[in-house]
């Protein structure tokens, strides 16, 4: 028998991204695999997992709120790589925009299986695969709305400041095992986000009731709506996000924080700085 007759393991890295559909992760998905990696490009729909398996990624689905979506990623990963996996990129996640006094305690609940206890599971779940084999990257989707609060992000806020203290937990936890816990913070980035947090605000808001109903019509119900949306200040495209996390998954020593767009960059040195009273007349300006 030939040599060529047997197949030669993968020795690519691996990273698993979540939320690929579009956005960040799709970006990142696509950058990773021109840079040769074998990227696992996990969706929560069937249809999206279908085309990217057709764009030639391995795909499967995973959605944080699914619990047996999550318990098939390991036994995945032994079936696809061996077990093997070097970067794990979380980064799917929501936003449930309006008054935080208008959000109901079911919906808080729902954002934090998708926003937060979805991603704590998938990373306690990979952690063992890192530790046997002696290191890793774990990569969190944080956001400027993980340190700074701004109105009307209560839910996603709440989520966010949530990820960056169990990070920062973590990876004190996990010193000197070579796992290397990370977080990226993006400003504004040009994503579905907004589109897809109309969706959630018309399942969740009942704004007509709301203390406050011309906030809604005046201001937030226009700018989820609109089809062509305006840019916000400091916007930037997913790939600043993308360029980030390549260094997060490949630089010798990463920065535990990666500070993206100059949104971020402004509010985590007001924040160092200013009062609470000023923060909160900062926050108001974006």
């Amino acid at each position: 028998m030939n040599v060529s007759d047997h197949p030669q393991p993968d020795k690519r890295p691996v990273i698993l991204i979540t939320g690929c559909s579009s956005g960040i992760g799709l970006d990142t998905a696509e950058f990773f695999a021109r840079k040769d990696w074998h990227v696992l490009a996990t969706c929560r729909k069937d249809a999206d997992v279908k085309r990217m398996q057709k764009a030639g990624f391995t795909s499967f689905r995973l959605d944080y709120e699914d619990q047996d979506s999550l318990d098939a990623v390991v036994p995945r990963l032994q079936q696809l790589t061996g077990g093997r996996i070097d970067v794990l990129f979380n980064n799917g996640a929501y936003a449930i925009p309006c008054l935080s006094e208008d959000l109901p305690t079911p919906a808080l609940r729902q954002i934090f299986e998708a926003n937060f206890f979805g991603w704590h599971e998938l990373t306690r779940q990979i952690l063992p695969l890192m530790f046997a084999a002696g290191g890793g990257r774990i990569i969190h989707n944080s956001s400027v709305l993980g340190f700074a609060a701004m109105r009307a992000r209560g839910a996603y806020n709440s989520t966010k400041f949530a990820l960056e203290g169990l990070t920062d937990t973590m990876r004190q936890e996990i010193t000197g095992t070579n796992v290397k816990l990370i977080l990226v913070q993006p400003g504004p980035i040009r994503t579905r986000i907004r589109q897809n947090a109309y969706i959630q605000f018309k399942r969740w808001i009942s704004w007509q009731d709301s203390r406050q109903p011309n906030f809604y019509t005046n201001g937030l119900i226009p700018r989820l709506s609109a089809k062509e949306p305006t840019k916000d200040l400091f916007e930037l495209m997913p790939d600043a996000v993308t360029r980030a996390v390549w260094h997060a998954a490949t630089a010798r020593r990463p920065k535990l924080r990666y500070r993206i767009t100059w949104s971020t960059k402004i509010m985590a040195f007001a924040k160092r700085i200013l009062s609470t009273r000023m923060m909160d007349k900062l926050a108001s300006k974006f």
